[in-house]
C-alpha cells in the first residue's frame, strides 16, 4: 500500500480526505467489483454449453445466504463507486481541447464509459436480476434472455455496447488502481502496465462478446 505524497500530506484536511476517498473508491471498483465482473463474464460463457449449464453457473445459488452475501459484496461497492464517480464528474472537467495528450484521451473515455456503464448496469440489473425475481418469482430463464438478444436488436446493441464500456472501464480502472496505490511506479513498469491493460481489455471484451454471441445463437432455434 502506498502512502500519500508529500504534497497531499502537507495539504489541508479536505485535500487529504479527497485523496483517500479516491483511493478507496478505486479499491472498491477493482477488488470486489472487478474480480466479480471477471468471473461473471467467465461464467456466462457457459451459454456455449447450454441452458442448464448457464443457469447453474449464472443464476443459481447454493443457499439463500450465498445470494444475499453476493448482493452485498457486489451491489454495495457498486453503489458507493457510482456515487463517488458521479461526484467526481461533477467537480472535474476534461481538458482535451487544450491538451491533446494520450492520457487525457483515456481520462475522457473513462468518464464517458462510466456514464454508459452506469446506464447499462441499471438496465441489466433490472432485466436480469430484479424483474425475474421480484415480478416473475424466479431466476432469469436462459431461453428468455437468449430470445431477447436474438429477436430484439436494441437489446443486442445494448449488450454489445454495454459490455464494451465495461471492458474498457474496468481495464483502465485497473491501470489507475495500480498507479494510484503504488503497485507500479517506475517508467519501465508503467510501460509494461500499458501492455497489460490492453491485454486485460481485450480479454474482458472477448469473454463478454463471446457470451453475447452464444446467447444470440441459442435464441435462434427458439
Amino acid at each position: 500500500m502506498s502512502t500519500a505524497s508529500p504534497s497531499v500530506a502537507a495539504a489541508g484536511p479536505s485535500a487529504r480526505s479527497g485523496f483517500f476517498r479516491a483511493r478507496l473508491a478505486s479499491a472498491f471498483g477493482i477488488l470486489p467489483l472487478g474480480v466479480w465482473t471477471f468471473f461473471h463474464l467467465w461464467h456466462n460463457l457457459a451459454a456455449f454449453t447450454g441452458a442448464e449449464a448457464w443457469q447453474s453457473a449464472v443464476t443459481e445459488y447454493p443457499h439463500p445466504i450465498a445470494q444475499a452475501l453476493t448482493g452485498i459484496v457486489v451491489l454495495l461497492p457498486l453503489v458507493l463507486h457510482a456515487i463517488w464517480g458521479i461526484g467526481r464528474m461533477a467537480t472535474s472537467r476534461p481538458n482535451n481541447v487544450r491538451y491533446g495528450f494520450y492520457a487525457n484521451l483515456k481520462y475522457l473515455l473513462q468518464r464517458l464509459s462510466a456514464i454508459g456503464v452506469l446506464l447499462f448496469l441499471g438496465a441489466h440489473i433490472w432485466r436480469a436480476l430484479l424483474r425475474p425475481r421480484l415480478v416473475e418469482g424466479h431466476a432469469e430463464v436462459f431461453a428468455d434472455i437468449a430470445q431477447e438478444i436474438r429477436l430484439n436488436m436494441p437489446t443486442l446493441a445494448v449488450y454489445v455496447l454495454g459490455s464494451l464500456g465495461v471492458a474498457y472501464h474496468l481495464a483502465n480502472g485497473a491501470q489507475s488502481f495500480c498507479m494510484g496505490w503504488g503497485v507500479v511506479s517506475s517508467q519501465r513498469g508503467l510501460r509494461r502496465l500499458d501492455g497489460a491493460t490492453l491485454v486485460l481489455f481485450l480479454l474482458l471484451l472477448v469473454m463478454a462478446w463471446g457470451a453475447v454471441y452464444a446467447l444470440w445463437v441459442a435464441g435462434g432455434p427458439a
